[in-house]
């Protein structure tokens, strides 16, 4: 058994630990309700120039842009957002299991994959593991701005205008719930038919485009996939902060255990230094007396 001193000092160690995951679980609960709102203010904007999509994709315009045509697969685009961080439990090995099925789906079917990362975790994972990267991001902060990302989304996107690549996903958490973070892939390019709810269009509905469809669209269609990958990052944010206060909570409460059980060893290696020093008093005074 480890001596008194030995045991001290481990529950002192463990007990530093659980400070610092105390501190760290309490930051990222506090920081998950300005994801939150971060999500709420990204939706309203995201919806809205979904749900347009969603009629320029059943419209008939005298302009088809390229980003609307669907075409036959021969290389895809995957764009990977992870957290820059860890600690956040099994979020980003749950997230690169689901990459890892994708790439090996398409990979099956004698496809190419060009992949952009977004994320320190992402851009470490696949460095090992390797594959064709063409852009990465990372260090986002608390706060990702779309400016952070104009960069490597415009890589893909040029790869898709210039028929590098014929389709176009991307791959982040989903927020459910603080306990529940799932993985989802969602198709960016082409751009397909979007439900838009009850709304009914005529047989050859379309906008009227001033100046120029293609020019509107061009720019249009890139704000809308903009959207959509900045909502990713926002809502992976969210699912960072959810793991990992979940994950530090965890250790925390790992940590107390720790301690209840070195401090049962503790009382009982006390204990038996106490029994043993009677039985030397004990012995000593019969050995005097005697």
């Amino acid at each position: 058994m480890a001596g008194e001193k030995e045991i001290r000092s481990k529950i002192a160690s463990v007990k530093n630990m659980q400070k610092i995951t105390s501190a760290m679980e309490k930051v990222a609960a506090s920081k998950i309700r300005k994801a939150q709102q971060q999500m709420e203010e990204s939706r309203p904007y995201a919806e809205r120039i979904r749900r347009v999509v969603g009629h320029l994709a059943q419209a008939n315009p005298d302009y088809k842009h390229p980003f609307l045509i669907e075409r036959e697969v021969s290389r895809i685009g995957l764009i990977i957002i992870s957290t820059d961080r860890g600690l956040c439990g099994g979020l980003n090995a749950n997230l690169f299991k689901t990459v890892i099925g994708e790439i090996a789906k398409w990979q099956g079917e004698s496809v190419q994959i060009d992949m952009v990362l977004v994320g320190a975790k992402a851009v470490q994972f696949f460095r090992r593991m390797g594959g064709n990267v063409v852009g990465t991001a990372s260090h986002l902060g608390d706060k990702p701005a779309v400016n952070d990302l104009i960069g490597a989304i415009k890589i893909m996107l040029n790869s898709y205008a210039e028929g590098k690549i014929d389709r176009l996903f991307v791959v982040h958490n989903q927020y459910v719930s603080a306990m529940s973070q799932v993985p989802v892939v969602s198709t960016l390019l082409p751009v397909s038919e979007i439900d838009v709810g009850n709304e009914s269009l005529q047989e050859h509905w379309d906008y009227i485009y001033e100046p120029d469809a293609g020019e509107l669209l061009d720019d249009f269609l890139t704000r809308y996939i903009e959207s959509q990958v900045y909502r990713g990052a926002v809502e992976n944010f969210a699912c960072e902060m959810a793991a990992k206060m979940v994950a530090m909570k965890s250790a925390t409460d790992n940590a107390g255990e720790i301690i209840d059980g070195l401090q049962l060893q503790y009382n009982k290696a006390r204990q038996a230094a106490i029994t043993q020093e009677i039985s030397e008093i004990v012995g000593g005074a019969a050995a005097v007396s005697s």
